[in-house]
């Protein structure tokens, strides 16, 4: 359970880190999730690779060695998988309590996140190591716990105007309305471009 060691032990517990601190720690988790990424991506195509070349071998021995392969990378892929859950989640709650900092410091209340306790601390860091626990699930339960969910949002939590575009051309590309992934990726540039180019004009 390192994160709820890393939670509770540290000299500096989280919960009484500066804005800017806790900033850091949200970079370092979301350099350590992308790059989990990267590696979870790799073995993705790494395993279509290996399939397509079993589809087409005729000699067993090789075949088998093909299988065996592609289930090795299958359990490392899913290892990994376990271990993006849990940085995605450990980044919801840096996340969540930098944007807890940042709306107390522009209310002027006490520097001291004052919403988290100690037992509020233990049942994230349970959550966290919790592999059942999917991410969204998690964040329900987090923004119940820290009760901002709706100041999460507000902030910048939800998904904006450009973010809709994007998952309307995923959703045209899934029913087969846009084929070309080219034009699709070309299409969604363009149109986050515009978007955000928009209130300078």
């Amino acid at each position: 359970m390192a994160f709820l060691e890393w939670l509770l032990k540290r000299k500096k517990p989280l919960s009484r880190m500066t804005r800017s601190e806790l900033r850091r720690q949200e970079l370092l988790l979301e350099k350590d999730r992308t790059q989990l990424l990267n590696k979870i991506t790799k073995i993705a195509t790494n395993k279509q690779s290996l399939f397509e070349r079993g589809s087409v071998e005729k000699t067993p021995e090789l075949r088998r060695a093909l299988a065996q392969e592609f289930e090795f990378k299958t359990t490392e892929q899913l290892m990994l998988a376990r271990q993006l859950n849990i940085r995605s989640k450990e980044m919801l709650t840096v996340s969540r309590l930098r944007m807890l900092r940042e709306n107390a410091e522009r209310a002027g209340t006490s520097s001291s996140l004052g919403l988290v306790s100690q037992g509020d601390l233990l049942r994230l860091g349970k959550l966290i190591e919790s592999d059942s626990v999917r991410t969204e699930v998690y964040q329900e339960r987090l923004d119940e716990i820290l009760a901002v969910g709706a100041t999460a949002d507000e902030e910048g939590g939800s998904l904006g105007e450009a973010g809709n575009t994007v998952l309307d051309i995923w959703d045209k590309m899934d029913a087969g309305t846009i084929e070309d992934a080219k034009e699709a990726f070309e299409e969604a540039d363009k149109s986050v471009r515009q978007k955000h180019a928009a209130p300078e004009e």
